[in-house]
């Protein structure tokens, strides 16, 4: 790397103390409107205690808080957040990474997809062959970027991504009582580093996917040569007497419980310290399922008009054994930062572990791979049947009764999480990004709304919303939370909620449109470094022991907080059959999507044990929400502005 050429991303800013604590106070009036609304304190009386409690922060305690942020800031390597706070927030929390903290991306099937019908399980061709194709094409974009072949670091974007992709690879997170680890990424010279894990049958094997080149250099290996390698895996692990022991479920169990086994393993053996550090030290994890997922037909049919290529009970169950069900989910390693996952018929995707890098990265390297549909010069009935010597090795465990009590209790309680999980995906094929934009609104905004008017329609309240704003502009900069719930998105929604009828369609439009332009400021300053969940969250660490203010002690700063609706744009996904995460409260969803020019996908997932939530009821009130927005937009001719600013704050006090 040419590092005189290379663009410099500025350093993450510590934002002015003044002006979050102003931005903070206005993102809970919608909050206070709701509590006067429904019988509590008055608007004006309830906003000028938190504005008192605000300025006694920011004359008081706040400004020392503020000062320590400096202090810390300025002995930061990075910056005040990342290199102290953020990451620690991921590997400090103990659910399971399964469902709670992992993405997963459904990718589209290749064009030569054959037919899927009739496969039930067992290895076949085309699997191998697409496995071999799409861990191919994925390495080869890693190597592209690194050579700066690729997204150059001469530009912003490509400092980011070069940063970003590096922590893709090589490395895993490692489970520890309270607080998780990262591994250090592997060094290009330690062999390990030149290995897939490949899981079969719940059994894990090192593939090597580079060999040595001349000048101590690696090179890649051929698509045809990786196929041949996972051949012989393949017909290792189906031609074993014993049951493989199920220790990928480990790694779906909540984080202490998987930290104690994991120690419990270590110590019996040192094969098994062999084994973690070599699938730590991976590039990568490649599963292979032996069985296609598939969902029955439901008893009663959806109001939702069928996706135009393919069933919903189809595109559902492709994306739930992509997320995981009991059949598969001892064949993943839930630590690994990127999993591709392919089944006997050829579906595809692939889930990681969130802490390294967030899920719009894997989505540009998931798109990079399936792109290009697959392309062999050789066929598996012609590939080699054998591979040379070192090529491949099995990574064994040593397991003894304690570890095998562990894996049959781990597996009741990933099987739990799984049952427990509502998940599905919603085709809204009606219009997407491209007509969103051409009648004067931001696609992402656009989609905020519709899923604000979804959650009321739905639940009768409104809730806290997090949308993920990427800060990408500063120097390893991650995240900031963009609040979508506002007085211009209440207002708006209580407009298109109105069951009296009595507002008109240019009374919507412009709570719309100022919906709309409060979203788009909001989602500026959270990419700019002005957000305010960062910062409050780095002032909050700031207090020392007997430290207090009223201004973090009041129940509805904790509200502000309580995201029941966490959502996340990602692409247009054209490669993709759609996405998700799951749900932080039981009785929210995590929803992510994909605002591609025709249409839009959304990925939502809840709890069956949330009682007052359903993916299902809630895609059909998306969906009518979205239908609804268009009809006012084409009612109204777009040129002039009927409503005033009193009228946000007073709606229906």
């Amino acid at each position: 790397m040419n590092h005189n050429t290379a663009a410099v991303l500025p350093r993450l800013p510590v934002p002015d103390l003044q002006k979050t604590v102003t931005k903070y106070l206005d993102s809970l009036r919608p909050f206070l409107l709701e509590d006067a609304a429904h019988g509590g304190p008055s608007y004006e009386d309830a906003f000028a205690l938190r504005t008192k409690w605000a300025d006694d922060f920011v004359y008081g305690i706040g400004r020392v808080c503020q000062e320590r942020l400096h202090e810390l800031d300025r002995a930061s390597p990075d910056n005040w957040l990342d290199d102290n706070f953020w990451l620690k927030s991921y590997l400090q929390w103990r659910a399971p990474l399964l469902i709670n903290s992992n993405w997963w991306l459904v990718f589209n099937d290749d064009p030569l997809h054959p037919s899927e019908e009739h496969l039930v399980s067992g290895f076949t061709e085309w699997q191998l062959q697409r496995a071999a194709w799409l861990v191919h094409r994925t390495l080869g974009f890693k190597d592209k970027v690194e050579l700066q072949e690729l997204h150059p670091v001469t530009t912003r974007t490509g400092v980011w991504i070069q940063e970003s992709v590096s922590k893709m690879f090589n490395l895993a997170r490692i489970p520890q009582r309270y607080c998780d680890i990262l591994s250090q990424i592997s060094s290009p010279s330690d062999p390990l580093s030149c290995n897939i894990v490949v899981m079969v049958n719940n059994w894990f094997y090192a593939v090597r996917v580079y060999d040595p080149g001349p000048d101590n250099s690696r090179i890649l290996i051929p698509a045809e040569t990786l196929l041949a390698r996972l051949n012989v895996v393949v017909h290792d692990a189906a031609t074993r007497a014993e049951c493989a022991p199920e220790i990928g479920v480990l790694s779906a169990d909540d984080r202490d419980s998987w930290a104690s086994i994991l120690q419990h393993l270590l110590s019996i053996s040192p094969q098994n310290v062999e084994t973690h550090e070599a699938v730590v030290n991976s590039l990568m994890c490649l599963c292979l399922d032996r069985e296609n997922h598939s969902i029955a037909l439901p008893s009663s049919s959806s109001s939702l008009p069928q996706p135009s290529s393919i069933s919903q009970p189809s595109l559902d169950s492709h994306l739930h054994a992509i997320r995981s069900v009991p059949s598969n989910v001892s064949n993943r390693f839930f630590d690994k930062p990127y999993s591709i996952i392919v089944d006997p018929s050829g579906r595809a995707g692939a889930m990681g572990e969130h802490s390294p890098a967030d899920a719009l990265v894997p989505s540009i390297v998931g798109e990079y791979a399936v792109v290009q549909h697959v392309e062999m010069t050789q066929s598996f009935a012609s590939a080699e049947h054998s591979a040379t010597n070192g090529s491949w090795s099995r990574l064994e465990w040593v397991v003894d009764d304690e570890s095998l009590e562990a894996i049959r209790a781990a597996r009741a309680r990933a099987e739990a999480n799984i049952n427990n999980s509502d998940d599905s995906l919603l085709w809204f094929e009606e219009y997407g990004s491209d007509w969103i934009k051409s009648v004067g609104f931001s696609a992402d905004a656009y989609i905020q709304m519709a899923i604000q008017v979804a959650w009321y329609r739905t639940t009768g309240e409104f809730t806290a919303t997090y949308e993920t704003a990427l800060t990408r502009m500063f120097n390893k900069g991650r995240t900031e939370t963009i609040r979508t719930l506002s007085v211009e998105s209440r207002a708006f929604v209580l407009a298109m909620t109105d069951n009296d009828d009595s507002i008109s369609s240019e009374t919507k439009w412009d709570l719309l449109r100022r919906a709309v332009q409060k979203h788009t400021s909001l989602t500026r300053d959270a990419a700019t470094g002005r957000g305010i969940d960062r910062h409050l969250l780095g002032l909050r660490n700031m207090l020392r022991q007997g430290e207090r203010s009223q201004l973090f002690d009041d129940l509805l700063f904790a509200r502000s907080q309580e995201w029941r609706l966490s959502t996340s744009g990602l692409s247009a996904g054209h490669h993709f059959r759609g996405t998700g995460f799951g749900t932080v409260y039981e009785n929210g969803y995590g929803i992510n999507y994909l605002a591609a020019p025709s249409m839009v996908k959304f990925g939502i997932e809840t709890k069956f044990s949330g009682g007052n939530t359903s993916t299902e009821v809630f895609k059909d009130a998306v969906y009518c929400a979205l239908r609804e927005m268009r009809e006012v937009i084409l009612q109204v001719p777009h040129n002039k502005s009927t409503i005033t600013h009193e009228q946000l704050i007073i709606s229906r006090l």
